[in-house]
């Protein structure tokens, strides 16, 4: 099974991302990983954490002459602000200076949580940890997710839909469109006029010393029909991308297709009527079909309100997945709380902090839809190297053209 492993603090010497169970023989670049990774550094709102680091990938194992071994993937990205924070987060033996010890828990965090559940005194040990620069790790094991699922034409993309209440309407249409106009927004939002509105409320936001959060989508087009099943409930695919984007700091919810609309309206207007057409050797796109749509036979979906998932498993149409993510709970007018040790009251501190990070959180939901997505694949089709698993694959793709 493809799975993968983190370590690393945030202010820590490096962050570490092991993928294990990844095929031999696919092409690996450090520049197009290094370009994910510096979309995940963009969106207007970022802290000034973001103007001191600059992430960049090595391969520590599992690659050899650009292309993939089979073994273990071991990566590293290096945090620079750890030359300033040597002594306080020295491996080493030893002792801090009682000032620099943190027993003051944020609200909103991790702090007072982490602090009481692993018996820790300093409270630095959790939130080192629980912080999000954990991610960074997460979108560069997207980031070979994808170049693994490029093959098989699967993309993965994402875009805000909505900032602290100002939202955008979105034409799935053309989806390749929608993923250039995401891309060039300093919010990721597909709508230039709409843009100004969410960069504006984030000014707002950073005036008043408060932070805003906000609802992203993923879109996960050319995936086939069948990832995922109803047999067992580890292995529905909606509870596996559920729990991937559940786990990124600071999400609060997740829906597919129509999601809680659902709620309002009868079963006729939410389900997504099926329909037929032979597959020839000139026609192996039927009409009608969605942009986007991943390979089903003759079988296809004029409509996609289920999100590409229904009983757990892909069904040939686009996966469209939305997450909420909460505001950002380290504040410039700073929120109550009580210290771990006195038990007195004090207003949280004031750190370096984004206003806004929805636009980074959509480029690690990717990540987490890529991963999940990449595991499903290997799942279904098998395959030590990519020409094994690419043999599986068209096998099932000449089935699906017969039925």
């Amino acid at each position: 099974m493809l799975r993968y492993v983190t370590a690393g603090e945030s202010h820590g010497q490096v962050v570490l991302a092991i993928l294990l169970g990844y095929p031999a023989g696919v092409e690996l670049s450090t520049e197009e990983i290094n370009l994910e990774l510096a979309e995940r550094q963009k969106g207007y709102g970022r802290g000034g954490r973001m103007k001191i680091e600059k992430d960049t990938v090595k391969f520590l194992s599992g690659v050899r002459l650009g292309r993939t071994l089979g073994s273990p993937i071991a990566m590293m990205i290096e945090n620079r602000d750890w030359k300033n924070w040597q002594e306080i987060m020295n491996p080493q033996p030893g002792e801090i200076k009682k000032e620099k010890i943190v027993t003051r828990p944020r609200p909103g965090h991790a702090d007072l949580a982490g602090a009481l559940k692993f018996a820790h005194h300093d409270i630095r040990n959790v939130l080192e940890r629980a912080s999000a620069r954990e991610t960074v790790a997460r979108v560069a094991v997207g980031a070979v997710c994808k170049t693994l699922l490029r093959h098989f034409g699967i993309s993965v993309f994402s875009f805000v839909v909505n900032i602290g209440g100002v939202k955008t309407r979105v034409d799935y249409q053309n989806l390749a469109e929608l993923r250039k106009r995401a891309k060039k927004s300093a919010v990721r939002c597909p709508d230039p006029e709409t843009e100004q509105l969410m960069t504006r409320r984030i000014d707002e936001a950073r005036e008043r010393g408060d932070s805003l959060g906000g609802i992203f989508e993923v879109i996960a087009t050319g995936v086939p029909i069948g990832l995922g099943s109803p047999m067992s409930a580890d292995e529905r695919l909606d509870g596996q991308i559920a729990q991937a984007i559940l786990s990124i700091p600071g999400i609060k919810g997740v829906e597919f297709g129509l999601g809680f609309a659902s709620a309002e309206l009868y079963g006729s207007e939410v389900h997504d009527e099926i329909f037929y057409e032979p597959v020839s050797a000139d026609n192996k796109s039927p009409e009608g079909k969605l942009d986007g749509h991943g390979y089903a036979g003759g079988f296809y979906h004029r409509t996609n309100r289920a999100g590409g998932l229904e009983g757990g498993m892909t069904n040939g149409a686009p996966i469209i997945v939305r997450a909420v993510m909460k505001p950002i709970p380290t504040l410039q007018k700073p929120l109550q709380s009580v210290d771990l040790e006195t038990k007195q009251p004090f207003s949280a501190a004031k750190e370096r902090s984004d206003v806004c990070a929805v636009p980074s959180a959509a480029v690690v939901g990717e990540a987490a839809v890529a991963f999940v997505l990449a595991r499903a694949f290997l799942a279904k089709f098998g395959g030590d190297s990519l020409n094994e698993l690419s043999r599986n694959y068209q096998a099932y793709i000449h089935y699906l053209e017969e039925r």
